[in-house]
């Protein structure tokens, strides 16, 4: 049987505007669509991929999980000038990973719930990982 011979005889499911998708594990996609159908729309998670993206954000966060900070105390421990820290807390609250409190004129910082905290961690024990498979050592 030549490759085309198996591909016209693959099982179709209807996807979700109803056409035909040929499949060779119909379980499988139906899991696969299951899971899709039940998560949170994939770009608001892009969303807030993106903003986790950009070091300086990264470094502010990571600073932060040590505790609440104000902005001269954050730029000061990041080594960022506070125009600039200032911009990234905007970008970071504006997305819900920080929240702030005002004290008189200072404004202070934190991580705005555990979630981020486990973000953090989870994408640093993931980005220390080797893999053997790929010939990577590891540490």
């Amino acid at each position: 049987m030549t490759i085309v011979q198996t591909l016209q005889r693959l099982p179709t499911l209807p996807d979700d505007r109803g056409y035909d998708a040929e499949c060779i594990h119909p379980i499988a996609v139906m899991a696969a669509r299951t899971a899709l159908r039940e998560a949170q729309p994939a770009d608001h998670v892009a969303s807030l991929f993106a903003v986790l993206g950009d070091p300086t954000r990264i470094r502010a966060l990571t600073a932060l999980s040590a505790g609440e900070l104000c902005v001269c105390d954050l730029a000061a421990a990041t080594g960022v000038n506070r125009s600039t820290i200032s911009h990234q807390l905007r970008v970071l609250r504006d997305h819900r990973l920080v929240r702030r409190r005002r004290d008189g004129k200072v404004m202070y910082y934190a991580l705005d719930d555990d979630h981020v905290l486990e973000l953090l961690a989870t994408a640093s024990a993931h980005s220390g990982e080797r893999n053997p498979e790929r010939g990577e050592k590891l540490a």
